[in-house]
């Protein structure tokens, strides 16, 4: 795990408690790149090219550093600016200095657009330090208040062995009952104490005293009006742009890892999740590799990382004269390089409709000399006992060297429970992706060092059911009619004519209109009645049900049935007491995706955390800052559509030049995952059996531990018929358990350097207020 921390101090506040002096604590194996009472450290295995300092003194032009340098000099002036970006930043040094320039005036927002993920930590002076985070949430920033000021850190786990601060059973309440409610949540974390920068949110520390502010709105999201083929361009633009910096910035050479064959592939995508990670996968294979730095390039092109070993391509540069071909990296103006001569083309038209900022090349021209890339997939049985057809996601790419993994004992969900459960890896925060990890890391062991995933554009680019809602405001109410009758005609095949034919349209409807009437404070009384009486959706019956389920503020999560009644009260009464605040500014719908993409990247992070090699990066294109505000100019008509996601994937990959892809791409029907999840629910029988004997979720007054055992004994039943949502609300009480056990199993401290002695704080009596 890759965290970087430091704090601000500032006056003695009355009744702060009393800690060791700043400067006798210090991470453990950090890098150091501020010094002074006020320091940042970066602490982890951060590769060279993901660490850059820029620097403005007064009278003096910017300096940009990337990789290890000495710490920067503590400077008691007040007019110095510096700006650390940490993780993967498309920004070339003048676009660093001039970022660094413009945030001098006190404007932020423009440093966070640029290409890839990131984090940004920006000092004015001595006292003032500003951290952003990014608009999906998968760099999220914490704070605590400790001493005289507060810390801060990209980690909460840390910040809680700084302060020694307990569990918080009441977030981790919330976390099962509502997962996607900032309501419920808050800004809390399981630690209590611990708090977090809402994502799209600026943290401001000035004189040890932390300020939110948000830097950017939703915008022009869903605007009605704003054109269908302007919003894909702008999407096509993003995704090319993030997908390139990526494949031209990874390392050179393969990289050996200690746990793994020293033979891995530089770059990898994976192929198992559809058209996402199959659209990734197009996009990197038809961008050339930057092997080596470019002596001279186009006029006014600046490379971002001028030293070191690692050196992107400029950006918009055309490509290398022997690599012709599909892909995305370059203006229709760019060409060669300088007194290189133009490479021959194969008959056929020139251009084949790629949009500006990328080049289209002829398919039937086979590529030479190019690098492979590693593709994975994992194999799962169909009706007919073959693999799900991966190849026709991604056909006729020489490029790409597809890797099935053959599915085994070993990568099935639960597999982690039949060792020792306190073994595994111990993450930021609990989350379902714990109980499928070892599926996860057997797909990432066979990709590339640098590996892309689709992870994340379901949530961006879907249209969440409760936009209906939106298009009733909006006073659209006609464009309800293509979506409703394709839920309507998919009941009507699974559940009959009466259902498809009457009653999906009148519950869609009904549902839609009455969320776009309600107040906002009158939505979340009810969801506090629902949660309280345990009126939970269970996933089962049509999609036109399930869409009218999800036609609400606040829905509750697959975990709650199972939850203890002073846990429910519980989570009912902040929600209670959200419904005095102020009404969001958003419509109901844009709001519940917003809040599903923050559950979905949190995720993500958890998954990196639980199953990322050493050395190795995973990359979710999908969760850039960039992307997601190009998402947002789509229009909610457009999203709402059938099969909405692959064509505007197919669209995507059309305006970069892929135009060899079949009109129904990407539409085929997803694998069950079902049967596979229940196979490894059975086998994991005796574990889960002894993992919940005497559980700290039940120690912690969290759950109804007799209902609990009663579902574990009918989930490991094949006969035994069970709703969808149980098995997703199981793996979220497995996963709670797996992490709080692990957590109670470490060494206090195991962070930080100069700490006093630790005080283990017990996890009952529960605080769930």
């Amino acid at each position: 795990m890759r965290w970087l921390t430091g704090w601000c101090t500032g006056a003695p506040r009355p009744g702060a408690p009393a800690h060791e002096p700043p400067g006798a604590v210090a991470p453990i194996a950090a890098r150091t790149l501020w010094t002074g009472p006020d320091p940042l450290w970066a602490v982890g295995d951060w590769r060279p090219e993901e660490i850059r300092l820029a620097t403005l003194r007064p009278g003096a032009g910017a300096s940009v550093t990337t990789g290890p340098t000495a710490p920067d000099p503590f400077e008691a002036n007040p007019a110095t600016l510096r700006l650390a970006v940490l993780g993967h930043c498309g920004a070339t040094d003048a676009e660093l200095a001039a970022g660094l320039a413009a945030a001098r005036g006190g404007a932020v927002r423009h440093l966070t657009g640029w290409p890839g993920s990131y984090t940004v930590v920006l000092r004015s002076g001595t006292r003032s330090t500003v951290l952003l985070t990014d608009l999906a949430g998968a760099r999220p920033v914490f704070h605590t208040p400790w001493g005289d000021g507060t810390a801060y850190a990209t980690a909460a786990l840390p910040l809680a062995d700084l302060v020694g601060a307990p569990l918080d059973t009441g977030h981790l309440a919330a976390r099962l009952a509502c997962p996607e409610a900032p309501e419920a949540l808050g800004a809390g974390t399981p630690y209590l104490g611990v708090r977090r920068v809402p994502p799209g949110h600026a943290l401001a520390v000035r004189g040890g005293r932390p300020y939110l502010t948000g830097y950017d709105g939703p915008g022009a999201e869903g605007v009605s009006g704003r054109g269908e083929a302007a919003a894909v361009r702008e999407l096509t633009r993003a995704l090319l742009e993030s997908v390139r910096f990526r494949v031209r910035t990874s390392p050179a050479g393969p990289a050996p890892l200690p746990a793994g064959p020293s033979g891995r592939a530089r770059l990898g995508v994976d192929l198992s999740y559809g058209t996402a990670s199959a659209t990734v996968a197009l996009l990197a294979a038809a961008v050339p590799p930057a092997t080596a730095p470019a002596a001279a390039g186009p006029a006014g092109a600046v490379a971002p990382y001028p030293s070191g070993p690692y050196r992107a391509v400029p950006a918009r540069t055309g490509p290398p004269p022997e690599e012709p071909g599909p892909g995305a990296g370059a203006t229709p103006a760019s060409g060669p390089a300088s007194g290189a001569a133009p490479a021959p083309r194969s008959a056929g038209p020139v251009r084949t409709g790629a949009v500006k900022g990328s080049w289209a090349r002829s398919a039937a021209r086979p590529s030479t000399g190019t690098e492979p890339v590693a593709a994975v997939t994992f194999g799962e049985a169909t009706g007919t006992g073959t693999v799900p057809a991966a190849p026709v996601l991604a056909p006729d790419v020489p490029r790409l060297r597809r890797t099935v993994l053959a599915p085994g004992p070993d990568t099935l969900p639960y597999a982690d429970l039949r060792a020792d459960p306190t073994a595994g890896p111990l993450t930021d925060e609990p989350g379902p992706e714990l109980v499928t990890a070892a599926w996860a890391e057997a797909r990432f062991g066979a990709g590339g060092t640098d590996h892309l995933t689709g992870h994340g554009a379901r949530q961006v680019l879907d249209g969440h059911p409760a936009r209906l809602a939106d298009l009733v405001r909006a006073g659209r109410s006609r464009e309800l009619l293509s979506p409703v009758a394709a839920l309507a005609g998919a009941d009507r095949a699974a559940a009959g004519v009466l259902t498809g034919a009457l009653r999906t349209p009148l519950t869609v409807l009904r549902a839609a209109h009455r969320l776009a009437r309600i107040r906002y404070p009158d939505a979340l009384d009810d969801a506090a009645v629902r949660l309280t009486l345990r009126r939970t959706p269970d996933g089962s019956g049509t999609a036109g049900a399930r869409s009218a389920d999800d036609l609400a503020w606040v829905v509750p999560g697959p975990a709650a049935r199972w939850l203890s009644d002073e846990a429910l009260s519980a989570v009912a009464l902040r929600l209670r007491l959200a419904a005095r605040e102020p009404a969001p500014g958003d419509n109901p719908g844009a709001y519940r995706a917003r809040n599903a993409l923050h559950r979905h990247a949190r995720g993500f992070r958890t998954l990196v955390h639980a199953t990322e090699q050493p050395g190795q990066r995973l990359h979710a294109p999908f969760l850039d800052n960039q992307v997601v505000r190009a998402a947002r100019l789509l229009p909610d008509e457009v999203r709402l559509q059938p099969g909405a996601r692959p064509a505007l994937l197919h669209a995507v990959l059309a305006g970069a030049g892929r135009t060899d892809l079949p009109p129904d791409w990407g539409r085929g029907p997803r694998p069950d995952r079902v049967t596979t999840v229940r196979a490894g629910l059975r086998r994991a029988a005796d574990g889960l059996a002894e993992l919940f004997d005497a559980p700290l979720l039940a120690e912690a007054g969290l759950i109804d531990l007799p209902a609990v055992r009663a579902a574990l004994d009918r989930a490991a039943d094949p006969a035994a018929p069970l709703p969808p949502a149980a098995l997703a609300g199981l793996a979220d009480l497995v996963a709670t358990e797996l992490w709080l056990r692990r957590v109670r199993a470490r060494r206090h401290g195991a962070c930080w350097t100069g700490l006093p002695g630790p005080v283990r704080p017990a996890l009952s009596p529960p605080r769930l207020s």
